[in-house]
């Protein structure tokens, strides 16, 4: 078993049974179950959106060659700036380089799990560069020094009082201070910063191919902010965001903010179309976007588990997820938590470090039911597990003890060779760690049934 896999077995042990914690996140998923299903009451027919939603996904997987380039030329054609990056360090690098070409010493930054997926905080901080969030939940989970916790809901699993002492704590609000009142504390701390921002870095939710466009959608407006303020604005975006045409979003909007949020829109959806025309008065003098593979191509040319690139983000089967209800997000040690993380993570990280989490499932089904764009989820997960005992790598232990297991399995006489104190011996011997300290290990009958059938064969009459 790898470290990693290790880790993810105790951190899930710990917070499996760290009650408090369960609590704050099954009410704070329990808010979100009521709004969503109130959200998802104003579809005349949501199947069919789901439906609809899914070919417009697959056309553009089985076409990507085709709608990134055309992205590319209608982004440019409004003076926009693209880079192509295959890896984190290549995205690093070109990051850095627009930020030293530019004199750049602050970033502000929305909310964007391509900049996590790629350590940008970090990053820049080791290269003397103060880099801010801007997004309430980011910024809360940023003055931690934490992770966030899920796609959507970064804090998710933080309660109103440990906010209100975080900022008691930081900023000398009151102790008992209201969600509203911390909400207007960080309104003013971040104001000033968004004016004095050298770089503006954002995400993107989808990329319009025939208007050459980035679409983002949030309900803070910090990410107008982050995008207008600040002389440079550099989007890093997945290569999977790629939508065909500006008329999706009528379509895929609605999808995203009711699976996400449990709304019929969110409150801000921009459109950013390059760098600031000649007749405009707001918006950056440079914009870049960064396309970014870092293993997605590695998943597009697995035919069968391709759709997992169809996600649009939208957090709903991280929440219907009874795994990831009862371990949390930071237990996945990965980006992307929950159902469509422990498909995607394999290939973008590899598959012998990170195979263990496509085994954190029930496979109950639920996460495929909630997706909005009908990826079959828990199918996925199970051609990882495939792929991963196919591709060997599983350890030689594990290897030879299914081979063991299979040939007895297949020969009641292998079986019947040991009698059960023995085989109770090897149980506990073998498997009482991965088996967890808070569950009994099975006992094995000193006779199997078929031993006592045939004893009874025998001797009817005992």
């Amino acid at each position: 078993m790898s470290t990693t896999a290790e880790d993810f077995l105790i951190k899930a042990d710990e917070k499996a049974f760290d009650l408090p914690h369960r609590k704050t996140i099954n009410h704070n998923i329990g808010k979100y179950n009521v709004a969503v299903e109130r959200g998802l009451s104003k579809f005349e027919n949501l199947d069919a959106s789901k439906k609809k939603a899914h070919v417009i996904k697959w056309r553009v997987m089985e076409n990507l060659d085709k709608f990134l380039p055309e992205f590319e030329s209608n982004f440019q054609k409004r003076g926009g700036k693209v880079i192509w990056a295959n890896d984190v360090e290549e995205a690093q690098k070109e990051i850095l380089n627009i930020i030293q070409k530019n004199g750049g010493k602050t970033v502000i930054k929305s909310k964007s799990m391509t900049t996590e997926e790629i350590h940008l905080n970090e990053f820049l901080e080791k290269n003397n560069i103060q880099s801010l969030e801007s997004d309430l939940g980011e910024y809360i989970v940023q003055l931690l020094g934490q992770k966030p916790y899920h796609i959507v809901t970064p804090a998710m699993h933080l309660s109103k009082v440990e906010i209100a002492k975080l900022f008691n704590e930081r900023f000398g609000t009151p102790i008992d201070a209201t969600p509203e009142q911390l909400t207007q504390k960080a309104r003013e701390l971040l104001r000033e910063k968004y004016l004095s921002a050298d770089i503006g870095i954002s995400g993107g939710n989808f990329l319009v191919a025939d208007t050459g466009s980035v679409a983002l959608t949030e309900n803070e407006g910090n990410a107008r902010l982050c995008t207008t303020f600040p002389k440079i604005h550099i989007a890093i975006v997945g290569i999977e965001k790629v939508i065909p045409s500006i008329a999706d979003l009528d379509l895929y909007w609605p999808l995203l903010a009711s699976h996400g949020t449990g709304q019929n829109l969110t409150v801000y959806n921009t459109l950013l179309s390059g760098p600031r025309q000649a007749n405009e008065t707001d918006g950056p003098e440079e914009m870049y976007v960064i396309l970014l593979d870092n293993g997605r191509t590695n998943l597009l040319a697995q035919k069968e588990q391709r759709q997992a690139l169809y996600c649009i983000r939208c957090g709903a089967c991280l929440n219907a997820c009874p795994v990831y209800k009862n371990i949390g997000g930071h237990t996945y040690d990965t980006t992307y938590s929950g159902p469509i993380g422990s498909i995607i993570t394999p290939h973008f990280k590899g598959m012998k470090e990170f195979k263990h989490l496509s085994y954190a499932s029930s496979l109950c089904g639920k996460c495929s039911e909630v997706c909005p764009v009908k990826i079959d989820i828990h199918k996925m997960l199970l051609l990882n597990r495939r792929d991963a005992a196919a591709s060997h790598e599983n350890t030689k232990i594990e290897e030879i003890g299914w081979g063991l297991w299979k040939k007895g399995m297949k020969k009641r006489s292998m079986m019947d060779m040991v009698g059960g104190k023995m085989k109770n011996f090897f149980l506990k011997t073998f498997f009482k760690k991965s088996w967890g300290k808070y569950r009994d290990m099975p006992e094995i009958a000193q006779k199997s049934f078929s031993k006592q059938w045939e004893d009874k064969q025998k001797n009817p009459e005992s």
